[in-house]
C-alpha cells in the first residue's frame, strides 16, 4: 500500500490537516479545517479526520513538529508550526 505524508499547520488562527498528493491540484487534496481559534487538535481528533478522509496512521508512526516562518532567516517574523505523519490509504476508503 502507498505511504504518503499528512501535514497539519496553523495559518491565520485556523488548524488545517491535509494529505498532499503529487500531480493533483492543491484544491483537490484531501483536507479538513478546524474552526478559527480552536486549540491544537488532539491525536484522537486528527485520527478521526484522517479516517474520514480515507487514511490511517501506521501503528509505529508518530507526529513530528517543525517550525517555519513567514520570512525565512528573519527571527522576528511569525512562527508557523507544521506537524507531519506518515499515512496509508484505508482499503475501500474514499481516496
Amino acid at each position: 500500500m502507498a505511504v504518503l505524508p499528512a501535514q497539519m499547520s496553523n495559518s491565520g488562527g485556523r488548524w488545517h490537516l491535509y494529505v498532499p498528493l503529487l500531480n493533483v491540484p492543491v484544491s483537490l487534496w484531501p483536507a479538513h479545517e478546524w474552526p478559527p481559534a480552536a486549540p491544537v487538535p488532539t491525536l484522537a481528533e486528527r485520527e478521526r479526520v484522517l479516517d474520514a478522509l480515507g487514511y490511517s496512521i501506521p501503528a509505529q508512526d508518530e507526529w513530528s513538529w517543525t517550525e517555519d516562518s513567514d520570512i525565512p532567516g528573519n527571527p522576528a517574523t511569525r512562527v508557523r508550526l507544521i506537524a507531519t505523519v506518515t499515512v496509508r490509504p484505508v482499503a475501500g476508503g474514499t481516496r
